[in-house]
């Protein structure tokens, strides 16, 4: 399973997410979820095959951690994705906002851009 597929399921990404904070054992995550035990190992090993997560025996139990490390072909194609358009930052739109205000004023006055009025680029003609 790639890793696109294994972040596909909504149960599957609150497990990711629960295990962003810590490594955690199975029964405290199927506690935690509304989806019987054998369904969260069932889920558990999708995000293992997908190098997601991994699992480690303490005792009896087993405990799985987050392996963030293939989530790098996520954030890569986020990354295309969102380069494709640049976002407009706040300084370009407060520049844009200025150059408004100035140009509307500089219209209400009868300025060009260069400073001169209207009246005087007619005098000088």
């Amino acid at each position: 399973m790639d890793v696109f597929g294994a972040i596909a399921d909504p149960i599957r990404r609150e497990l990711l997410l629960r295990l962003a904070d810590g490594p955690a054992r199975v029964v405290d995550l199927a506690a935690e979820h509304a989806v019987s035990r054998p369904a969260i190992s069932k889920h558990l090993r999708v995000l293992s095959e997908a190098g997601l997560v991994r699992g480690t025996d303490e005792g009896r139990e087993r405990r799985y951690a987050l392996d963030p490390a293939p989530l790098a072909e996520v954030r890569e194609l986020l990354g295309a994705l969102t380069a494709r358009r640049a976002p407009v930052s706040a300084a370009n739109l407060d520049a844009l906002g200025t150059e408004v205000r100035r140009a509307a004023r500089d219209r209400r006055r009868g300025t060009s851009a260069s400073g001169t009025t209207a009246n005087a680029k007619e005098q000088s003609a």
